[in-house]
């Protein structure tokens, strides 16, 4: 009867472990589901930016001719096809090779952080940033003159703003929403700081 007792006692002894690795196992399974949900939404956003950004590019490209401008909406949206080998927006010309493998770089580290990133604002401007990335090394990759030295197609022109394209567009918008999630989180963890702790209150109550 004893060896009965002891065993059912060990049984409910090992019962809460069991319990807590299924428990963890379940947790794990969770995270890794949603890890790969993210990925996929991730990529499907990062491919159709991609193919906008082309498809837009080659249309201007096949249309537009060099120095002429379509106006669209007067003077505040037109069409003027230009090239640079320099960055987003124009800038940091004749680097081309070197902006290339920086933006081959900052793919890896983006592609990185998204898949180690659970917030969904931060997820957001990084997919954002990768998309813009993506779009202009295309250029880079495929575009005359040659492979990392080809020049980013712009065609986007705004009062006071440098010619642009839709992966500057998604540069642009990216690194906006990242500050601000930035800005926020800093603002949200200064008001968590400063909040009062409602324990030793209770504890003086309970010690009442």
């Amino acid at each position: 009867m004893s060896a009965v007792t002891d065993e059912r006692q060990g049984s409910v002894a090992e019962g809460p472990d069991f319990d807590g690795s299924n428990r963890e196992r379940g947790d794990d399974i969770h995270a890794e589901t949603a890890r790969r949900g993210r990925m996929i939404r991730v990529a499907t956003t990062v491919v159709a930016v991609v193919a906008l950004d082309q498809i837009t590019k080659s249309i201007a490209v096949a249309r537009l001719q060099r120095g002429e401008v379509v106006e669209v909406i007067g003077t505040w949206l037109r069409f003027d096809l230009t090239t640079n080998s320099g960055g987003s927006f124009s800038l940091f010309q004749g680097s081309t090779m070197l902006l290339a493998i920086g933006a081959i770089v900052a793919t890896f580290y983006l592609v990185h952080l998204v898949r180690t990133t659970d917030d969904r604002p931060t997820v957001a401007a990084l997919t954002l940033l990768l998309c813009g990335a993506l779009g202009n090394l295309g250029d880079r990759i495929f575009r005359a003159p040659g492979p990392l030295r080809g020049e980013v197609v712009d065609f986007i022109r705004i009062p006071r703003w440098p010619t642009f394209n839709v992966a500057d567009m998604a540069v642009t918008f990216g690194g906006v929403l990242l500050a601000a999630t930035v800005v926020f989180s800093g603002w949200r963890r200064r008001g968590d700081d400063a909040a009062p702790d409602p324990k030793p209150e209770r504890e003086g109550r309970d010690g009442e």
